[in-house]
């Protein structure tokens, strides 16, 4: 029997034993941990327990009814499942991961609705009209609606995230190619100007946007445009530079969605009730209250109806909620995927460029990347650890953007032979018989990993792949020493830490597919600090006035993921399906993407969960 095969049958093992205790176990406090996704980023997964097709709808319904009469009012009662307590930044133009815009869909400022293929409408709160000619964008209030503490939203209301992003001191992650292609933009970040030239107060209601150019971008919220509003009448008077700690933003933000915070317990909590003035209407449930809950007792909790509920649940619990009978189990596939990142340069926050230096790094060799992207054998991760709602990711475009995921891209896949013959060509070599490859010049190579802690599966996981490394001849050992926590992983990678070389992160893509604010030389998100004429003039053409030809922007994706793959400073790791678990008291829950679903429409039918 081969290595790899024990190596991987004592994983199992232990993973069974795993989930045996989880069977068992009693509902925790919250733990330190991570097994979710940095937000910007749709999410494949497989069909099946084989993983053999890619996922479809059909492996699991995206609406739930339930029979009975409703009762009045109620308060949903969710889990928020995270193994780190959730930062707790309730802004659209601040917040950086997964956990807080889960919570802040419940309490959401988005003010345009989107299709089944993720592109806007005008049925939401504003209305978007776009002239090509004349690169601008008109958006239109639909109506005269209010915040929830009462202030009318206002033109100014529109503005004023542009004024925050674009600011001197602003401290967020999204100014970026695609936001100073507002005209002015630029200029007002440098300090040259006191407000955007581009953007233009119409009249009470309307705002009118010039751009150096107009792409199909516009239509998922990209070339710059901005698809939130926040509330001008408080933050105006708040310095840019305090707003990320601000009471405005920590304690007692207001909303235009179907629910208001009411209280907020930082890092654990978070009570909402409803928004009397929420632009749809009255939403029927008196409340929702949101609780941070460890990976390891999620499955538990909902088994036993402490909650309604599942949010970011993990598809490695699968198998202990498949079977539940107080529990009807929801999926889709995720706006999302997972990949192996190489610091390649760092981040100059001076001059908002990202600085690479592939010969000055220890990740250079673009041969030693790809043989590490070979030697991980992801595929029986995926069937083995995630029952096939996994699966071995072919690129950095999710399959649910159908128009531009290429599934017949080669991608990686797991191949030691490979693997080591690539290593052996680049000069790698094993010079004194301990088992591991020296560098070219015949030093000592040791590869730093920063990888995310979660539950006892992600350390599962982890230590497999690092098997898998070293069966090639890499030796590749966890900076810090452990698995780091969500919040301080994120942190170092963007503060480019010096101990990591390399790095395993997720995205959670957004709607939009341009790539441009991941991978784009201004891009703070851009974190392994790769970027060069080439990789800059396809991210350019996808969001091009050329590529509003259909066709056009197609093959420039294409063009983007083949340039991707073998310059391999980032290497896709897995899509996923996304899973919730909702208790059957619940009705009216739509986890579909072509959906009408508002908050406002979900009901209880009983006092308490189901157990």
């Amino acid at each position: 029997m081969n290595k790899k095969l024990l190596a991987l049958l004592a994983l199992l093992m232990a993973f069974m034993l795993f989930l045996a205790a989880c069977n068992n176990e009693e509902s925790a406090t919250p733990d330190d941990g991570e097994n979710g996704s940095e937000t910007e980023p749709g999410t494949g997964g497989e069909e099946g327990e084989e993983g053999e097709e890619p996922a479809s709808e059909e492996l699991f319904p995206t609406v739930l009814e339930n029979e009975g009469d409703a009762i009045e009012g109620g308060t949903l009662q969710a889990a928020l499942v995270n193994d780190s307590p959730f930062q707790g930044i309730f802004s659209y133009v601040l917040y950086e991961d997964a956990y807080d815009a889960e919570i802040m869909a419940f309490a959401s400022n988005i003010i345009f609705d989107t299709d089944g293929d993720f592109l806007l409408t005008n049925d939401g709160i504003a209305s978007l009209e776009v002239d090509g000619e004349a690169k601008t964008a008109t958006i239109t209030i639909n109506g005269d609606y209010k915040w929830s503490d009462g202030e009318p939203l206002k033109a100014e209301d529109i503005i004023q995230p542009y004024l925050i992003i674009g600011h001197p001191d602003y401290s967020g992650v999204r100014y970026d190619a695609d936001f100073q292609n507002i005209v002015g933009a630029v200029e007002y970040h440098d300090g040259k100007a006191d407000t955007i030239s581009g953007i233009e107060k119409v009249d009470d209601k309307t705002v009118k946007i010039t751009f150096n150019k107009v792409s199909p971008a516009i239509y998922s919220g990209g070339d710059g445009l901005w698809t939130s509003a926040e509330p001008s009448h408080i933050l105006k008077d708040i310095p840019v530079a305090e707003l990320l700690e601000s009471d405005a933003v920590r304690v007692n933000p207001v909303t235009l969605g179907a629910f208001k915070f009411d209280k907020i317990v930082p890092g654990e909590s978070v009570s909402l009730v409803r928004n009397e003035n929420y632009w749809k209407g009255q939403a029927k449930l008196d409340g929702v209250v949101i609780e941070t809950v460890p990976s390891a007792s999620a499955a538990k909790a909902m088994e036993t109806g402490e909650y309604d509920i599942a949010l970011s649940f993990p598809t490695s619990a699968y198998e202990n909620v498949k079977d539940l009978e107080n529990v009807t189990l929801l999926g889709r596939q995720e706006l999302y995927y997972s990949y192996l990142g190489f610091k390649l340069g760092k981040y100059n926050y001076d001059t908002s460029l990202v600085e690479t230096d592939v010969e000055g790094s220890k990740m250079g060799d673009a041969e030693l990347r790809k043989a590490m992207g070979y030697a991980l054998d992801i595929e029986q991760v995926s069937e083995v650890f995630y029952f096939g709602l996994r699966e071995r990711a072919n690129s950095l475009i999710p399959p649910v953007f159908a128009s531009f995921h290429d599934p017949s891209l080669e991608g990686y896949s797991y191949d030691p032979d490979m693997a080591n013959q690539i290593l052996d060509d680049a000069g790698y070599e094993d010079t004194d018989g301990d088992g591991l490859r020296e560098d070219p010049n015949g030093e000592k190579l040791q590869i730093m990993l920063a990888a995310m802690a979660g539950d006892e599966t992600q350390e599962q996981v982890i230590n497999y792949y690092l098997q898998n490394w070293k069966e090639v001849g890499l030796d590749v050992q966890l900076a810090t020493g452990r698995l780091i926590e969500f919040n301080t992983f994120y942190d170092k990678v963007q503060a480019d830490d010096p101990e990591i070389d390399i790095f395993m992160g997720a995205w959670g893509t957004g709607t939009n597919p341009s790539p441009s604010g991941l991978y784009s030389k201004t891009a703070v998100y851009n974190f392994s600090r790769y970027s060069s004429d080439e990789l800059e003039g396809l991210l350019q053409a996808i969001d091009s006035e050329e590529a509003l030809d259909a066709e056009f922007r197609a093959k420039k994706f294409r063009e983007w993921q083949e340039y991707m793959a073998e310059v391999s400073a980032v290497i896709p790791m897995q899509f996923r399906y996304e899973l919730m678990p909702v208790n059957d008291r619940v009705k009216n829950w739509d986890y579909g993407y072509d959906t009408e679903f508002d908050y406002i429409d979900v009901e209880l039918t009983a006092d308490a969960p189901v157990k």
